[in-house]
């Protein structure tokens, strides 16, 4: 083999992406000296992201001082990729749950933060904002990260204020007339690799609402406010967006980067594929890893390993999917470009005890893949 390419989701809670791409390269290195290994670590937006594109394509990581969930100073960051003209940002520099320890609570916490961190970046002269949804504390619609940037939300006496959770039904009016100019032509796509809609039973505060620190009473009364969010953003901006897939991401924040930020929601796998020109990357390459924790009917709906492979059939490149484990009905992803899938565990363990050994157990089978490909 001259050139192999390696990009795996990680293995939820056992190895990051970069952790797996390491394994790998070494592997291959110990099989095939002279094989040219691109590793490509892939996050799906949440914490991490930041990393992983600039490990993949270089750059800087800036550090400002922002807003925290509860309106607090504190050093946050963002990257700039080496061609100087795109940002990446994970919401959960700033407004992640972690962040708020011990504080949990919905109806308080803000996006504030992420609006600050976008504002930065575009005063810094890029041209594209990738802004990554996940592991937020927010139930805010975006509306904190809309605020940060000059977009005014009046209540029923003409009051300006910055919603938070538990005072989105306070919305009367949204003005966007005195958002930052600096954001007019500048293309900000999100990374949403959910498609729950805004509210209602699979919307934002009833699936997300819980591990955030709402009890039942909450998440009803946080829907309510996500609901007339929704109202308003209709009738004052002429979106209807309460059922659009994805805006339920991130405690609504979907909707608000679609409404405050005509940002175009996508999933995180498409974006990285985008971003690192993966057509021209793979163009010479023998043959693609790619994996994840569990191959099972939820990976065909378009994730890591599916996007790759609908991409690499595309080129006729082989694509060996490696993962901890492999579901049955899964067929349908040879027909998607996958060429082989391999797991990883040795024995029938359960995953309390398996987890531990992720490293050596993939270092065990890609040493196998690897001699069977040599003999072959």
């Amino acid at each position: 083999m001259k050139k192999v390419v390696l990009i795996p989701d990680s293995f939820k809670g056992t190895l990051s992406s970069t952790q797996i791409c390491g394994i790998i390269e070494q592997k291959v290195k110990e099989h095939f000296p002279k094989c040219e290994v691109v590793s490509i670590p892939v996050a799906d937006g949440g914490e991490g992201s930041v990393d992983c594109f600039l490990s993949a394509l270089g750059g800087e990581k800036v550090f400002v001082t922002v807003k925290n969930p509860y309106f607090e100073d504190m050093q946050s960051f963002y990257g700039i990729l080496e061609d100087g003209k795109t940002a990446v940002i994970e919401m959960a520099a700033c407004a992640g749950l972690p962040l708020v320890e011990d504080r949990k609570d919905p109806r308080k916490t803000t996006t504030y933060g992420v609006g600050q961190l976008i504002l930065d970046a575009a005063k810094r002269g890029v041209k594209k904002i990738i802004v990554g949804l996940g592991g937020s504390s927010t139930n805010d619609g975006g509306c904190g990260a809309a605020a940060a940037v000059g977009v005014k939300f009046l209540n029923q006496r003409g009051e300006d204020f910055i919603p938070t959770g538990g005072t989105l039904h306070e919305i009367a009016k949204i003005d966007l007339a005195g958002k930052a100019d600096v954001l007019r032509d500048i293309e900000i796509i999100t990374m949403c690799d959910i498609d729950n809609p805004m509210y209602g039973p699979t919307g934002a505060a009833y699936v997300f609402g819980p591990q955030k620190g709402a009890d039942p009473e909450t998440v009803a009364f946080l829907d309510e406010g996500v609901k007339n969010l929704a109202r308003v953003i209709k009738k004052d901006l002429g979106m209807d967006l309460s059922q659009v897939p994805g805006t339920g991401a991130a405690g609504a924040m979907g909707a608000g980067m679609m409404a405050f930020f005509d940002s175009k929601l996508q999933m995180g796998i498409e974006t990285v594929l985008d971003t690192v020109n993966f057509s021209s990357v793979i163009a010479d390459a023998d043959l693609i890893f790619t994996g994840e924790g569990k191959m099972d009917t939820q990976s065909l709906r378009g994730k890591v390993v599916i996007g790759v492979a609908k991409r690499a059939k595309k080129q006729k490149v082989p694509v060996i999917v490696i993962a901890g484990g492999a579901d049955e009905n899964i067929e349908e992803a040879y027909d998607m470009g996958v060429t082989a899938i391999f797991t990883i565990n040795r024995l029938p363990e359960a995953f309390e005890k398996s987890r531990y050994k992720s490293a050596e157990n993939l270092a065990f089978a890609m040493d196998n893949i690897l001699r069977l490909i040599k003999g072959v």
